[in-house]
């Protein structure tokens, strides 16, 4: 048992050390939100907080989900993504330093979600045209343009005055994407070496028994059916999708969310004075105290008008989705304007919650040894896209 125990990492005695520390790390967070907002105060906020993001924001972001799957499913039916792919193509190699098919991951990723990019470098037929080094950093790609199209559609739809930081933060985030993707070619070169092929590990791994390639150069694969079969499927593919892409989010945002939100904001104001009342969106404001800290590091890089807006790039390392709905409700509150989204969508869509994701990836494209890799890659590139989003919008708007 004992030498079961040490050999696997995933098996851990019924009750260890970790068991009493969770157990006191979270009852010790609970006792301090409870003292400072009192216990019915403290459970009303957390259910009608996690209700009202459900209801407002989980749902909207469904609707968007859904209608972007669709669009997204008849753009690569009837060859709209094809061509887009071949416009893209040759700006792969000089600005990623990727072969150009990459631009064919980058673009299933931008219209669908981060991971999308995983099965095309698991196709002997893509493969045979990357290095080993170059087919690990397909997640940084992905990661680059996996949620842009949700945050970008989702900000657009409040309003004109999102259409100047949607577009910096987007052009920020492929710049951050840029610094991410050759950090991670930098760190597998060193790992894997120059000549080692991509199709060298399906080799390996036995993928190549049996299988045929579905990626051929110059083809597209369509459904059966007349054109109209064609559109109704693609219009209920694509909404499946986009479904599951709404409830994949729900967790990160009703859990994520809302514990966040309960650490920004304060006790409402009645009568102009600040009372506890049990209402969605009161809390304990630690992290504008955090932010107020740090403003010295932080002002530089990211010129956020209000400590509050912290949050954000935090949220966004885990959940992206959840700080897409934050970052509205700040704005709301008037706690951010339109140059701190800007800024968010630049470092939000660059981090495009890796931290959930990164070591499951990376399995995915068979490098686990890389997976801190690829993490310090992308939070690297991420402050980068921050940056750039934030300067380029005081010098433009």
């Amino acid at each position: 048992m004992a030498q079961e125990l040490k050999n696997n990492p995933l098996i851990k005695k019924e009750v260890s050390a970790e068991t009493f520390v969770f157990g006191i790390v979270l009852l010790a967070a609970i006792v301090y939100l409870c003292m400072a907002m009192g216990i019915s105060n403290f459970a009303s906020c957390l259910m009608k907080t996690a209700f009202d993001l459900l209801i407002n924001t989980c749902f909207y972001i469904m609707a968007i989900a859904v209608i972007m799957g669709t669009l997204a499913s008849l753009f690569t039916e009837f060859g709209i993504t094809a061509l887009i792919n071949k416009i893209i193509s040759p700006l792969m190699k000089p600005l990623f330093g990727l072969p150009g098919c990459f631009s064919l991951a980058a673009v299933a990723c931008f219209l669908s979600d981060c991971p999308a990019g995983i099965p095309f470098v698991n196709d002997p037929g893509f493969a045979r045209y990357a290095k080993r080094y170059q087919a690990v950093a397909v997640n940084c790609l992905g990661f680059t343009f996996g949620m842009n199209l949700i945050v970008s559609t989702y900000f657009l739809g409040r309003g004109e005055e999102f259409i100047p930081a949607v577009i910096i933060g987007n052009i920020a985030c492929i710049l951050g994407g840029i610094v991410a993707v050759r950090l991670m070619l930098h760190w597998a070169k060193k790992q894997y070496g120059k000549e080692a092929e991509a199709l060298d590990v399906l080799v390996e791994l036995g993928n190549m028994e049996g299988e045929e390639s579905v990626f051929t150069p110059g083809e597209r694969h369509i459904r059966a059916g007349s054109v109209v079969d064609r559109v109704l499927n693609c219009i209920n593919d694509g909404g499946k999708a986009g479904v599951k892409l709404g409830m994949d989010i729900i967790p990160g945002v009703l859990v994520i969310c809302t514990i966040v939100m309960m650490l920004t904001f304060g006790p409402s104001t009645v009568d102009g004075v600040q009372v506890y009342t049990g209402a969605a969106y009161e809390g304990v404001a630690l992290l504008p105290k955090l932010g107020d800290l740090l403003s010295f590091i932080l002002t530089p890089l990211f010129s956020f008008s209000s400590p509050e807006c912290i949050s954000l790039p935090l949220v966004s390392l885990g959940a992206v989705g959840s700080a897409m709905g934050l970052a509205g409700t700040l704005f709301d509150q008037g706690l951010c304007n339109v140059h701190d989204i800007a800024t968010f969508i630049g470092i939000g869509c660059c981090y495009a919650g890796f931290l959930g994701g990164v070591a499951f990836m990376m399995e995915g494209v068979h490098a686990k040894e890389l997976t801190l890799k690829c993490a310090a890659a992308q939070a690297i590139g991420g402050v980068v896209a921050g940056v750039i989003a934030n300067y380029a919008f005081l010098i433009f708007c």
